[in-house]
């Protein structure tokens, strides 16, 4: 049996290569106007959340793949369609008034006239009557309800068929393949690995999210890292939640040089930095200034026409050396007020470029929520994880891990990465991730689920 330093090695091979295509897969069906019949997800084009059967009520939920009952079979009956339940036969989405409920698929109720509305989205209207299957408006200071309504046409009664088992293609050849369809193996809290330095106050430290040293996490294939900054008389330092009583605490610039050091040594890799970051635009842009050569392979989306033609080939990133990509989940605004944003010094706002799942699956040892939606869904913020604009399509970032890092936890949960990613965060996302960002990274079966994900790409 090979051992898990043999696995990530195997991992780092494949992120040297970004993987070879393997096997065949099927074309998707032409576009047509209704999908062809088969299962898919109800899925809102605003929020991102799924239609769910919960005792007759049809509401919108997290994405949870296969469970919940979130999957429906679509059908022509007669000039119209239906849409029946996968876990209750016989059981279709139709409506009771102004209500989403279940009901008999036999029942008027149940028939759906469905048309095209934008973009691979879809109206389900109601047959020779002017009401649509729409989610509720958004009250002041509060979530979108979950209760699904029939009203009037509009942004909120658009929808994705998003396919339960989507045909795939195979991954192109490396001089083909854009970054957004290759996966990254992603450190979450690379930084918190009790090698490189302190991380924590003592009663923390005990829980490191990774056991291994950033310059073996990019020797093991590791290319995303995700590192949390807060801001001392020193700089801007790399702690969790606060650098206050952690003895010896590693600076940013110094991860930063490890980083960049090791693409000048490897000119055909690519890695990317996710700052959760607590410090003043001109500490880290001060900070960044002492990372030698960190000019020379810094790639700025916002420079080479991404939002328009859409994201570039690896391949043409390596040729020009611009190969690391550096993120920060701060405020634009609150950039903009002080004076001074960090995409003016290379560093891109992550909402801007990125989405995101909501970062946890619950505590480190017991209860756990596998539902795959936006981490930027609350009573102020609605980015879906299916957000396209035109020809740009934003980088998928899954987050696959818990609150706290315990090992046999961690072991478990690795082993089901590709698993959820299938099955719960690709179609919530209608996207392939492009960073896996895991604990412990060393334990359970990364490598296959990498390969997995690097030799096809979503339609």
């Amino acid at each position: 049996m090979r051992t898990p330093h043999a696995l990530l090695a195997t991992a780092a091979a494949l992120a040297a290569t970004v993987m070879a295509p393997t096997g065949t897969a099927p074309t998707a069906h032409a576009a047509a106007a209704v999908p062809a019949p088969g299962a898919y997800y109800v899925q809102s084009a605003t929020t991102g959340l799924n239609a769910a059967d919960d005792a007759g009520a049809v509401e919108q939920h997290r994405p949870k793949g296969n469970e919940d009952r979130q999957q429906w079979t679509l059908r022509a009956s007669g000039a119209s369609y239906v849409l029946e339940s996968a876990d209750a036969v016989g059981n279709c989405l139709g409506r009771s008034g102004t209500a989403a409920r279940t009901v008999g698929c036999a029942s008027p109720d149940a028939l759906w006239d469905i048309a095209p509305s934008g973009a691979d989205q879809y109206t389900l209207k109601t047959p020779g009557a002017e009401g649509y299957l729409t989610v509720a408006a958004k009250p002041a200071g509060a979530n979108y309800p979950d209760q699904l309504a029939v009203g009037p046409a509009g942004t909120l009664a658009t929808w994705y068929l998003t396919p339960v088992a989507p045909a795939t293609r195979p991954m192109p050849p490396a001089d083909q393949r854009t970054l957004d369809q290759v996966t990254f193996l992603t450190a979450h809290n690379a930084y918190a690995n009790g090698v490189d330095g302190g991380f924590a106050p003592p009663f923390v430290n005990l829980f490191p999210n990774q056991a291994r040293g950033i310059d073996r996490q990019l020797a093991d294939g590791v290319r995303g890292f995700m590192l949390d900054i807060h801001q001392t008389p020193d700089g801007a330092i790399l702690c969790h939640n606060s650098c206050t009583l952690v003895s010896r605490p590693v600076a940013l610039w110094v991860d930063l040089q490890r980083i960049v050091d090791f693409l000048k040594a490897h000119p055909d890799q690519i890695a990317t930095v996710f700052l959760e970051d607590y410090v003043d635009p001109g500490v880290l842009r001060g900070e960044l200034a002492r990372v030698a050569g960190l000019s020379d392979v810094l790639y700025r989306p916002d420079r080479t026409g991404v939002r328009q033609n859409g994201w570039p080939r690896t391949a043409d990133m390596v040729a020009a050396g611009q190969r690391l990509l550096i993120f920060t989940d701060h405020s634009r605004s609150a950039d903009e007020s002080a004076g001074l944003t960090r995409d003016s010094f290379g560093v891109m706002y992550q909402r801007e470029w990125t989405v995101e799942n909501y970062w946890s699956m619950g505590s480190g040892a017991s209860s756990s929520d596998w539902s795959c939606y936006s981490r930027w869904y609350d009573a102020n913020s609605n980015i879906p994880l299916t957000r396209t604009e035109g020809a740009f399509r934003p980088l998928f970032v899954m987050n696959h891990f818990r609150d706290t890092t315990v090992t046999a936890t961690a072991t478990t949960d690795n082993t089901k990465l590709a698993d959820r990613a299938r099955r719960f965060c690709q179609p919530a996302a209608r996207a392939k991730p492009t960073f896996l960002a895991v604990d412990r990274y060393d334990l359970g079966d990364i490598a296959s689920a990498v390969a997995s994900l690097n030799s096809y790409v979503y339609p």
